[in-house]
C-alpha cells in the first residue's frame, strides 16, 4: 500500500495494478460459461466474445486511467456509454447470466463520475438492470441480490475513488509543505548571517579605507585601524561558528519528524510523539536524547525486522533528581540487543557525557527497547515561551533581537 494515491512509475507496480483491477474480473464467469456452454449458435458466440471483449477493454479503460484524475472527460463520456450500451446488449441478447455486467457499470460509474452525476447514475444503472432482468423467471432473485449488490459495490467505489484522490492531495500537500519549509529555513539562514555580518564587514571594509588613507602620513593611526580590523573579524568569525553550531544542533522536534518518516517509508507502523515533550533539559541533554532517538530509530528500520515502534517520553523524579527519560521499543527479532555496534557504544558515551544513563536490552514484545534517561538541570523543565519574558513582559536575560528575528 505504500504506492496507494501513487502514479504507475515501473513494470512492477503497472502489474499490482492490474492484478488489483483485473481480479474483479472473476464475476465475468458466467457470461464465460454461457459463451461456453452448447446454447447459442457460432454467430451468437462471436458476437458474445466480440462484445465481452469491448465490455472488458472499456471497463479498464475508465478504472484503470481515471479513477485518481480525470484528463479527458471525452474519452470518458464515450466509454462510459459503451459500456452501458453493451451491458444492455449482451444482457437483453443472451439473459440473466449478463446481468453481472451492469455491477461493472455501476462500479465505472462510482469510479470516474462526479459524485453529483454518479448519485443518480449508479441507481439509473440498476434500474436499468432490473428492466432487463424482468425479462426472466427470477425477478424475486434479482431483486433481492443483484440489484442490492450494484448499487453497494456502485457507491462503495465512490468513496475508494474519493480516498485515492484525497490520498493524492495530501501528498501534494505534503511535498509543498517541505519545500515551502526549506524556503523559509534558507531565508531564516540569510537573515541571520546578513545580521551577523552585515554591520562587522561594513565596518571591516570602512576602517580597511580609512587605514590606506592613513598610512602614509599617519602609520601609527593606520595601525590601529588595522588592529580594530583584525578584532572585529575574530568576532564575526565567533559568531558565524556559534551560529552554525546552532544549526547543526540536532533537536527532538526535528528527529521525532525524521523517525516518522523514515519508520512509515520502512513499512513500520509508526507509535511516535506528535511534538516534543514540554519539559525538556538543556541544549547539551535535548540533544543527547535526539542522538539516542536517531540511532534507535535507525537500529529499527535496517535490523529489526520489526512491524511496529513505539517512542515514548516520561519525566521520572529519581534519587539524583528528576530525569526525562526516552523509550524506542520494537517487536522485531531483538537480535541487536545481544551485539551492540558502534553506533551505540558512541551513543553511551554521548549519553553519559551529559549525566545520563542508556539502557539497552529486549523489550517487552520480543523486540529490542533503548532507554535514554537524561537529568533536568537548574531552571529546564519550563515552557519554551516562558523564558522569553519575565514577569513585567519585558525581555529577560539570554534573549536577543537576534533570536526572535530567527
Amino acid at each position: 500500500m505504500k504506492s496507494f494515491g501513487r502514479p504507475v512509475a515501473d513494470r512492477r507496480q503497472l502489474l499490482t495494478k492490474s492484478l488489483w483491477i483485473g481480479i474483479w474480473l472473476v464475476f465475468l464467469a458466467s457470461p464465460v460459461q454461457d459463451l461456453l456452454g452448447e446454447g447459442h449458435g457460432d454467430a451468437a458466440k462471436v458476437f458474445g466474445w466480440l462484445g465481452l471483449g469491448a465490455f472488458v477493454f472499456c471497463y479498464l479503460t475508465l478504472v484503470f486511467r481515471y479513477t485518481s484524475k480525470v484528463f479527458d472527460w471525452r474519452v470518458v463520456h464515450v466509454s462510459f456509454g459503451a459500456l452501458l450500451a453493451l451491458a444492455v446488449a449482451l444482457s437483453f441478447a443472451f439473459g440473466t447470466p449478463w446481468l453481472g455486467l451492469f455491477v461493472y457499470v455501476a462500479v465505472s460509474a462510482g469510479a470516474v463520475l462526479p459524485l453529483r452525476h454518479a448519485a443518480w447514475a449508479i441507481p439509473a444503472v440498476t434500474g436499468v438492470m432490473i428492466l432487463i432482468g424482468l425479462r426472466t423467471d427470477s425477478v424475486a432473485d434479482l431483486l433481492g441480490s443483484l440489484a442490492v449488490l450494484t448499487v453497494l459495490v456502485g457507491f462503495a467505489m465512490t468513496g475508494v475513488r474519493e480516498l485515492v484522490r484525497t490520498t493524492i492531495q495530501l501528498r501534494q500537500a505534503r511535498a509543498t509543505v517541505a519545500q515551502l519549509a526549506a524556503n523559509e529555513e534558507r531565508l531564516r539562514l540569510a537573515r541571520d548571517l546578513h545580521d551577523l555580518l552585515g554591520h562587522s564587514l561594513s565596518l571591516i571594509t570602512l576602517k580597511s579605507e580609512l587605514a590606506g588613507r592613513m598610512l602614509p602620513a599617519h602609520p601609527d593611526k593606520a595601525a590601529q585601524q588595522v588592529a580594530d580590523i583584525e578584532q572585529v573579524s575574530r568576532q564575526a568569525l565567533v559568531d558565524v561558528r556559534e551560529a552554525v553550531s546552532g544549526y547543526r544542533r540536532r533537536t527532538l522536534a526535528g528527529e521525532l519528524a525524521g523517525a516518522r518518516t523514515a519508520l512509515t517509508a520502512a513499512g513500520v507502523e509508526a507509535d511516535v510523539p506528535l511534538e516534543a515533550p514540554v519539559v525538556l533539559p538543556g541544549e547539551e541533554g535535548e540533544t543527547a536524547l535526539a542522538w539516542a532517538l536517531r540511532e534507535a530509530v535507525t537500529n529499527v528500520v535496517r535490523h529489526s525486522g520489526a512491524r511496529r515502534c513505539t517512542v515514548a517520553f516520561t519525566s521520572r523524579h529519581t534519587l539524583d533528581g528528576p530525569v526525562v527519560e526516552l523509550s524506542v521499543e520494537d517487536d522485531g527479532r531483538g537480535g541487536s540487543a545481544t551485539a551492540p555496534g558502534n553506533g551505540l557504544t558512541g551513543l553511551t558515551e554521548r549519553v553519559e557525557a551529559v549525566g545520563g544513563v542508556l539502557d539497552v536490552g529486549p523489550g517487552t514484545r520480543r523486540g529490542f527497547r533503548l532507554t535514554a534517561r537524561v537529568p533536568l538541570g537548574e531552571g529546564d523543565g519550563k515552557d519554551k515561551g516562558e523564558d522569553a519574558e519575565d514577569g513585567n513582559g519585558e525581555t529577560a536575560p539570554g534573549s536577543s533581537a537576534l533570536g526572535s528575528s530567527a
